[in-house]
């Protein structure tokens, strides 16, 4: 199985904001000043290009939370009536 390189990592920076960068990048794709903020960027990033995994990070550089972002349905149903 081939491995995942659409993820996002959510992580504070030096100067107490919070970075969304993606996994093996050197730059990253937005400084924010709220975690929210930033996990909320990465999640619209990872939705436009197919899904991937977001990976957030504490202050003290611990895993918080993952969650696996799913590629929007192709095919959503037509049925409105419910």
């Amino acid at each position: 199985m081939a491995k995942n390189r659409n993820n996002y990592w959510v992580s504070p920076t030096k100067d107490g904001q919070w970075k969304a960068q993606r996994e093996r990048s050197e730059r990253a794709a937005g400084v924010f000043d709220t975690q929210k903020e930033a996990e909320d960027f990465a999640r619209q990033i990872l939705k436009k290009q197919g899904g991937g995994e977001l990976i957030t990070q504490s202050r003290d550089g611990t895993i918080r939370s993952k969650d696996t972002i799913s590629r929007p349905d192709p095919f959503p149903p037509r049925d409105t009536e419910y």
